[in-house]
């Protein structure tokens, strides 16, 4: 069959790799601080914070107005839709990234709903209306955007319905995306949950991987303008064994060599319910794989960057420092990561979630 699709025009592929390049710059990665009203309540609860607007918005201060080195680590931060609009002290958000030379981003998904006909496994909603959303962001000032989509691994799952509902929206959301000269991230997350063996996770990986890029392939997605964020090939919770960094790495590693096309612009990494240090560790030991990878692969975490922050600030702005060097010290960490130079017996980290597994049973945000 004849395709007569075209990439987009020139100017919009030079805009889109120069922002899927300054993403990637070596040594920094993404803070996703993204989490919807509900699920940071969930967060806020473990520190007896209560879930308000007003909360919401200090500790989003909190976060962006860290110290301006902040920014040799962090090249973007992936906000929630509210964000976007909140000021402190009559300052919007998004401004304290611009200053710190952080590129703001933005979660557009609307969240996962049951995928009709499969064994509890989701679909992604949000298509409806997405290109004019995506014009409103591109001229409020951000520039990349991300979209999440989960599977997870079962004795019938994942299902070829679920894989492929997962790999045509994910193509869809890109194209409007960089019509709009926003860089898409697509996240295919599959879920740690199971009882499932590394090599079971792995080839899972390469199976959903193979179907996101065939979409993408097909629906026209201008690859030098586009992210991968996906999970690292990890045993299930529920496997009585834990894998090794550098068997996590070995697998992880294969997978995406296999299925991932050269021409991507980079690779960034959820952390799946890893608890911070082994997010970190894990991170290291894939940018120390010996071989050449043709990507950038770095971070993209939410939970892992933020958990020590947020029982260090437990909502008293007393604390806000101490937070806030909290998250320059595991911004740092994660950067060293990113270009396999991460020690992980490094005095860098003393917070005392650091070890502290992060999961979340079917996590949805």
């Amino acid at each position: 069959m004849r395709n007569y699709s075209k990439f987009p025009s020139q100017d919009i592929q030079d805009e889109l790799e120069t922002i899927a390049k300054s993403l990637l710059t070596p040594g920094k990665g993404i803070l996703a601080s993204d989490e919807s009203v509900a699920s940071i309540g969930k967060h806020f609860a473990k520190i007896n914070v209560e879930n308000n607007e007003e909360n919401r918005l200090r500790y989003r201060h909190l976060l962006y107005s860290a110290d301006p080195s902040i920014s040799e680590y962090i090249s973007g931060v992936i906000l929630f839709h509210d964000t976007v609009y909140q000021k402190s002290e009559c300052v919007p958000l998004i401004q304290l990234l611009k200053d710190r030379n952080i590129i703001p981003g933005i979660k557009v998904d609307k969240g996962l709903v049951p995928l009709f006909g499969t064994d509890g496994e989701f679909s992604t909603q949000g298509l409806d209306k997405l290109a004019e959303r995506c014009e409103e962001y591109k001229q409020y000032g951000l520039h990349f955007a991300k979209w999440r989509c989960a599977l997870k691994i079962g004795a019938t799952t994942p299902s070829q319905q679920a894989i492929a509902d997962v790999a045509n929206i994910l193509a869809r959301y890109a194209v409007v995306c960089q019509a709009s000269r926003l860089v898409p991230i697509v996240e295919p997350e599959v879920l740690a949950d199971g009882k499932h063996d590394l090599c079971r996770a792995q080839k899972v990986l390469e199976v959903v991987n193979a179907a996101v890029f065939e979409a993408l392939n097909r629906h026209g997605v201008f690859l030098e303008g586009c992210l991968l964020k996906t999970n690292m090939a990890t045993p299930g919770r529920d496997f009585p064994r834990k894998a090794t960094p550098e068997q996590v790495a070995c697998a992880t590693v294969t997978a995406l060599l296999r299925t991932v096309p050269p021409a991507l612009a980079g690779i960034v990494f959820l952390s799946g319910g890893q608890s911070e240090e082994e997010a970190t560790v894990n991170l290291n030991a894939i940018n120390k794989v010996q071989g050449r990878t043709p990507w950038t692969m770095t971070f993209s975490y939410g939970r892992a960057l933020q958990a020590s922050v947020l029982d260090a600030w437990k909502g008293n702005d007393n604390n806000i420092a101490c937070a806030q060097q909290i998250l320059l010290k595991r911004a740092m960490a994660n950067g060293l990561a990113s270009v396999g130079q991460y020690q992980s017996d490094s005095t860098i980290i003393d917070g005392q979630m650091s070890g502290k597994a992060l999961f979340v049973e079917d996590h949805n945000y």
